[in-house]
């Protein structure tokens, strides 16, 4: 039997795939940011990268996804505490991994909730 995904979970299946694609950036200036720590470089670059790119992150969660928007705000607050930069980085890491796991997680509901069967899929007009 074949599944379709109807508008409201295609336009939400969306906005997780450019969320995926931003949150991969957030990951890469993390990762930077705990290659400069092991060099002994300074951080304060990466903490206001990680600004600027979690704030569109976050801006498209938002309407649909909230936890996660949240998830990814609460980013950069840990980056601007205070505490040691292994610390930090520690915990920035483990957001990105929270956050993707979150991710994957509202993908799987989504497509369980907005999916069609065959019956219902012949009822309903085409999606563009």
């Amino acid at each position: 039997m074949a599944t379709k995904i109807d508008g409201a979970g295609l336009s939400k299946l969306q906005t997780l795939e450019d969320a995926v694609g931003l949150v991969q950036r957030l990951n890469t200036i993390v990762e930077r940011m705990a290659q400069a720590q092991r060099n002994q470089q300074p951080l304060a670059q990466f903490r206001q990268q990680i600004a600027r790119a979690a704030a569109p992150a976050a801006s498209l969660l938002k309407g649909q996804f909230e936890p996660i928007a949240n998830m990814v705000t609460n980013m950069v607050l840990i980056s601007t505490r205070g505490g040691t930069d292994q610390t930090k980085v520690r915990t920035l890491r483990e957001s990105v991994a929270q956050i993707r796991v979150q991710l994957e997680a509202a993908e799987s509901r989504v497509r369980k909730q907005h999916t069609l069967t065959d019956a219902v899929a012949e009822r309903e007009p085409p999606t563009s």
